[in-house]
Formats: structure tokens, sequence, C-alpha cells
């Protein structure tokens, strides 16, 4: 079955392409946008990008491979993200990576049985002097215990928001 997007959809890709005299440079906005639509990028995603942006479709199932932004089977309802850099390594990084792992049931690049989380590995989440840290969907959470883990994931299970605690304050960004 052919992809499709929809017609706002089809619209923002109008205007992405519209800002690139070389189409293929659209590629990976475009395949954003097919992603955040369905949640993943399947062959289909992939012919019908190769199709928008006048590449070949293994040239765009390379780009989904090189980048780990890109999910390539359905993900679970949550997406973690486990900071792997030197920074959080020294800091306990691969304790949680571990303890994640015996929690969720499932190794880096998997989902969770429940289809409640997958985890993955980040190369730099960017906040080295707040390590260990993890991005679950899109709130870092830092300076991280196994203790604290459990219970950010416990409040998640029980379909809670994140705390305030739990946001990230950057020097560059206006204070909570």
């Amino acid at each position: 079955m052919a992809f499709t997007l929809s017609a706002e959809q089809e619209k923002l890709v109008d205007q992405i392409l519209a800002r690139y005299p070389v189409l293929q440079a659209a590629c990976i906005p475009v395949l954003h946008l097919c992603q955040k639509q369905v949640g993943w990028v399947s062959p289909e995603v992939i012919d019908y990008v190769a199709s928008r942006v006048g590449l070949s479709t293994s040239q765009v199932q390379g780009v989904v491979t090189f980048y780990t932004m890109f999910h390539q089977r359905p993900p679970g309802r949550h997406t973690i993200w486990v900071c792997r850099t030197l920074s959080c390594e020294v800091r306990g990084a691969k304790t949680i990576q571990e303890h994640l792992e015996r929690r969720l049931g499932c190794h880096a690049g998997e989902t969770s049985a429940d289809g409640a989380f997958t985890l993955k590995k980040a190369e730099c989440l960017a906040g080295c002097g707040y390590a260990p840290m993890v991005q679950i969907d899109d709130t870092f959470h830092e300076n991280l215990t196994v203790a604290k883990l459990d219970a950010i994931l416990d409040r998640i299970a029980r379909g809670e928001a994140a705390t305030q605690d739990e946001t990230p304050w950057y020097p560059h960004a206006p204070a909570p």
C-alpha cells in the first residue's frame, strides 16, 4: 500500500521543497515530516520520500540507517535516549543503561514487550554538566540515579507529566 501524507502535510512538503534549490537536500526534513505523521519510517515512506526528492530508495534508506533519530520500525509509546558520551559514562550512564535494559526487558534499539518504551543510545544529548542523563520523549532527565530514574518511569507509567525539577534549565533559555 502506498504511503500518503495528509493534505496539510503535503502542503508542508511543497513548502520544504521550495526552500531547496537541490531537491535531494530536502530528504531529512521530509523524512522528519513523514515520521511525525506515522511514527516511523516504513519502506513505503522511503519510496514516497525518494519520489518527492529525486533520490533512489537505496539513497533514502542510507539516510534513514545513518541517522539514529529515524525509527526503522514502530517505536513504543515513549522513546528513551541514554546519553553514552564520556561525561555521562564517567558519571554512571552504563549503570543507567543496564538498569533500563533489565527493567524494560529489552536492549538498545528494541521496544519493551508491552510497547511502552523504545530504548536507544545517544551519542550526545548536550548536557555534559548534568550527567548522567536521558531524554524521554522531549524531556531531559539529568543527574540521574537508578532510584530517580525508577521514580520517573513510574510516573510516566501512571500517565503523569514530567515535574519541574526534571525539566532542564540552561543559561541560554529563560529560567523556569
